[in-house]
């Protein structure tokens, strides 16, 4: 489901932007549909009111926990199930943040992810990406939301983008705490380049993980034919519009992208931008052939970045101890679930 179609399922029954805002901020925001200036029945055309349990109850099907897995971080992984019984994963970050998918599956192919093992499934709509939001707030606050779960968002904009204008505007969350995270397509940059200063206006997260061209491309195989250089100099332009840092993401990899050479091009990339670096140790996935780099060689490496005047921060990819990493709980309920399938 489509945002847009759940409007125009309640303009059908008269609504008025008014009242379709109501309705969504009390989905997305899971508070009452009354609030302390006016009640629902003083309010909502008849017709909305009538439709509202049947249409809560279409919203609250589009996104189930299937199981949750807490971690010791603060983090806490929930495998979700979409109506039509697919699976994508949902992160709740500390600090009241929120790791949202955008596809199941994947079609970018990065060679250290498990979520991109069977390909792109398929996309979800703008509403089931929403109901990712609205279920975590069942759980605790949600002051931030990354796109950066299952899925490539440049590959389901137009979703991704609706989704965005909602919990800018009904969910009640600010325009720097939504951020977009892509490997670099030349088709966000465009359209975040055309964006009025009145539209919201979502930070931005880049993908980098290397910056030699060449290992990008083995290691990103499906990923737009973009250099280093060529992502940075478009991030830079959108960060210098936006107002907002680029947030550059580094999956570290012992032994590919942990060295001295990566260091240099780092500096060689960054130095003068408006930048952050986040260095993530890899999030180990038993079979796709890569190591997590020991913590005090990351941490070195942080430390001689700031020396080289490049903003940097080493973060530790949430849910280590229960190997949460994206993709691997999907993985894992598709194991159990398979053998019971044979068999019958």
């Amino acid at each position: 489901m489509r945002i847009e179609q759940l409007r125009q399922r309640l303009r059908a029954l008269g609504a008025l932007p008014c009242h379709e805002g109501r309705v969504l901020r009390a989905w997305v925001q899971q508070r009452s549909i009354d609030n302390r200036h006016r009640k629902a029945e003083d309010f909502l055309p008849l017709a909305v009111r009538n439709e509202l349990p049947a249409l809560m109850a279409d919203l609250d099907a589009l996104a189930k926990v299937r199981s949750a897995h807490p971690g010791e971080d603060g983090a806490e992984r929930l495998l979700v199930e979409l109506a039509d019984g697919q699976t994508v994963e949902s992160v709740l970050l500390p600090r009241d943040g929120l790791c949202v998918s955008t596809q199941v599956g994947c079609a970018v192919g990065c060679l250290f992810c498990m979520t991109g093992k069977d390909g792109l499934l398929r996309q979800l709509g703008s509403a089931e990406i929403v109901a990712q939001v609205a279920l975590a707030r069942q759980r605790r606050a949600v002051k931030k939301v990354v796109f950066m779960g299952m899925g490539e968002p440049a590959h389901n904009m137009e979703n991704v983008f609706e989704a965005i204008n909602v919990l800018a505007n009904e969910g009640g969350i600010g325009h720097k705490n939504l951020v977009f995270s892509t490997v670099g397509d030349r088709r966000v940059f465009d359209y975040l380049d055309q964006l009025s200063t009145g539209d919201v206006r979502p930070a931005l997260a880049l993908s980098l993980h290397t910056t030699d061209a060449a290992l990008r491309e083995k290691l990103l195989p499906k990923a737009p034919k973009m250099t280093p250089e060529e992502i940075v100099e478009r991030g830079e332009r959108y960060a210098r519009t936006s107002g907002y840092p680029i947030q550059y993401q580094w999956t570290l990899l012992e032994g590919v992208n942990d060295n001295e050479a990566e260091i240099e091009g780092i500096v060689r990339l960054l130095s003068g931008k408006f930048a952050l670096m986040n260095l993530i140790p890899y999030n180990s996935n038993e079979g796709l052939g890569f190591n997590r780099p020991d913590w005090d060689k990351a941490t070195e490496m942080v430390r001689i970045l700031h020396r080289r005047r490049i903003l940097t921060k080493l973060r530790n990819s949430a849910g280590q101890d229960i190997d949460g990493g994206c993709g691997q709980l999907r993985a894992r309920a598709k194991a159990t679930i398979h053998p019971l399938r044979q068999i019958s």
